[in-house]
């Protein structure tokens, strides 16, 4: 029998994408403007958790940072080793859960992109959802990192998030301080709802989390730092 090898895109940046792997958008874009706002070099160790097609890793090792990469995908894993493969950048790509994965490490920097778009369901097992659902409230990923940051940042360690307003930013701060982060939201940015959120509108208004005349999000991008 014949196999037909999946198509691959090509993106801006000349990044590649295997199918179902979360294509940068405009929460990437307004991390990757954090990231670019630390402190990165050669003594910087740097976790990036949920990396998708690598774009923040691959940031963050053209300035030198030893870098590692985690996903529960395992096509978001090859697509981003394909890329830093193609750019010859010694991104470490790992699959699998990001606290397993790290165990016993420390970082200097960690940068994330998780989940956080309200679902109806638990969090999916396969397909491309598992790169945004994340459960009733959206915060099945984000209150993950919350509880495990503190262990995994070395001491003047920062952590650098991004997610939705709708999934409670302000929890998001709490959870935070609470681990013994010093947390703070240092951007934000208004996108139009994309096709996920305009196709759930009924459920969203239905939980309380939208209402009819909404039309855009609010993305916010946390800081907290480990003193």
């Amino acid at each position: 029998m014949s196999r037909t090898a999946p198509p691959v895109s090509t993106l801006p940046g000349g990044l590649v994408a295997l199918p179902s792997v979360y294509r940068p958008q405009a929460d990437t874009r307004l991390l990757a403007e954090a990231l670019a706002r630390e402190d990165v070099d050669t003594d910087t160790r740097v976790l990036e958790i949920g990396t998708g097609t690598g774009a923040l890793a691959l940031n963050a090792a053209r300035r030198g940072a030893e870098v590692t990469a985690v996903d529960v995908s395992w096509t978001a894993v090859a697509t981003a080793r394909v890329n830093a493969l193609l750019r010859r950048l010694p991104v470490r790509v790992l699959h699998g859960d990001f606290v397993a994965c790290t165990a016993g490490r420390r970082y200097d920097l960690i940068v994330t992109n998780p989940p956080y778009v309200p679902a109806p369901a638990a969090l999916p097992s396969h397909g491309p959802e598992r790169a945004w659902d994340a459960g009733p409230d959206g915060r099945m990923v984000i209150d993950r990192i919350c509880a495990h940051a503190s262990a995994l940042l070395g001491p003047g360690g920062v952590l650098l998030m991004v997610h939705s307003a709708m999934s409670r930013a302000g929890e998001t701060l709490e959870r935070l301080s609470g681990a013994g982060l010093t947390a703070e939201i240092t951007a934000e940015a208004t996108v139009p709802w994309g096709p996920v959120l305009r196709s759930r509108r009924s459920w969203l208004e239905g939980q309380g989390l939208a209402n009819a005349a909404e039309t855009r999000e609010e993305l916010v991008v946390i800081r907290a730092r480990n003193t």
